[in-house]
């Protein structure tokens, strides 16, 4: 590493450029962590507000991660996931080569709204399952997934290990529920104060909702999920086919 930063601008501005070039050239690669504040102010000759203020300015711009109690680390390229087919979090993440963790925040009985009531085809006021878990990849958090069940498959999915094991897995492969297919939307939003908590981000960043209803057997709605995705961690492809035009 060179010893000092180029003598142009705010001496901020110098260190992120300086840390922004040990990136590009494998120095600091994707996924390290980057020294402690000690030896970027020896390294510099700054004061430590001067360091905290280029790394806050390079957690802005996506290109480091804070994670509190361990350091900073060099964030590694956004996750890409293709919206071609209906899988879950977990399928998705060990499909990019990411380690899927999940932590439940909550997970209760409630009734249900007239929206939850209207994606479920139940009647406004019956009980459904609400789960509330923060998902995430190699320790990062990446989407809090709000999921509704009716209340006859939800009970039995909250006697299970939700931090361990997918709630797809277990309505398929232990309760007999085919997943068949889903409806998706998507819209940017701005992440609220509880939502930004969850994910570790400043309050009214850019994040995806996506609202997911699945559908099993004979089109039978069984799963209802808004899902909160960090704009910083992850981007969405699709492949579309032209329509078929007369004439």
């Amino acid at each position: 590493m060179k010893p000092t930063a180029p003598h142009r601008g705010p001496l901020y501005a110098q260190i992120e450029d300086a840390l922004t070039a040990n990136m590009a050239d494998g120095t600091l690669p994707q996924g390290s962590q980057l020294p402690p504040e000690d030896s970027l102010i020896a390294r510099f000759k700054v004061s430590r507000t001067t360091v905290r203020q280029a790394i806050q300015n390079l957690a802005n711009r996506g290109l480091v991660e804070i994670r509190r109690g361990r350091g900073t680390f060099v964030a590694k390229s956004k996750i890409t996931q293709e919206i071609t087919h209906l899988t879950g979090f977990v399928e998705d993440m060990q499909a990019q080569g990411r380690h899927p963790t999940a932590r439940v925040l909550q997970k209760e009985i409630v009734t249900a709204t007239k929206g939850v009531a209207k994606h479920l085809d139940l009647a406004e006021g019956a009980r459904v399952v609400r789960i509330r878990r923060v998902r995430l990849a190699d320790g990062i958090p990446i989407s809090l997934d709000e999921t509704y069940l009716p209340h006859a498959i939800g009970k039995k999915i909250l006697s299970n290990d939700l931090e361990r094991e997918p709630i797809f897995a277990l309505l398929e492969q232990k309760y007999g529920t085919p997943l068949i297919e889903a409806k998706y939307t998507l819209e940017a939003v701005v992440a609220e104060a509880s939502i930004a908590k969850a994910l570790a981000i400043e309050p009214k960043s850019a994040i995806f909702l996506i609202e997911r209803t699945v559908y099993s057997s004979e089109h039978r709605p069984v799963d209802y999920e808004k899902l909160y995705y960090r704009g910083d961690q992850i981007r969405f492809t699709t492949r579309l086919a032209r329509a078929t035009r007369e004439g």
